[in-house]
């Protein structure tokens, strides 16, 4: 019987085609990613409890694997930002879209009661928001 600890979950990591255009995307969402990383092969950002989001360039990933190739566009990531309610749900959808960012589907009352909208990165991953109905 093993005395250690279980593993925990530390940080979830994004492979992107474009650095400068992906930290664009996710500053726009709130994430405090440093300065000066748009040029740079790898990226962090600290997330609420600890968490960091990491993102690593195509050619990054081909130096862990030299047979690695980006999944296609679409590929489900399952990131999801909580918006402040559902009007914010609403702004924060129309300021990505106007932004150049694609729409994957407007914001909507969902069934389980909660403001939703997916619009995608700059790699084509779908990014959820949400809020609470009242």
């Amino acid at each position: 019987m093993s005395t250690r600890p279980a593993p925990r979950l530390d940080a979830i990591g994004l492979v992107v085609a474009d650095m400068a255009a992906s930290l664009a995307f996710y500053r726009r969402l709130g994430l405090a990613v440093p300065d000066g990383c748009d040029t740079a092969p790898h990226a962090e950002a600290p997330l609420p409890g600890g968490l960091r989001l990491m993102w690593d360039t195509h050619e990054t990933a081909r130096t862990l694997d030299p047979h690695w190739a980006p999944p296609p566009a679409g590929t489900p990531t399952g990131l999801a930002f909580a918006c402040a309610d559902p009007a914010h749900v609403d702004a924060v959808y129309a300021e990505l879209t106007a932004a150049g960012h694609t729409g994957q589907k407007a914001p909507w009352d969902a069934d389980w009661g909660q403001r939703y909208a997916v619009v995608q990165d700059p790699d084509g991953r779908g990014v959820d928001l949400f809020a609470p109905l009242p």
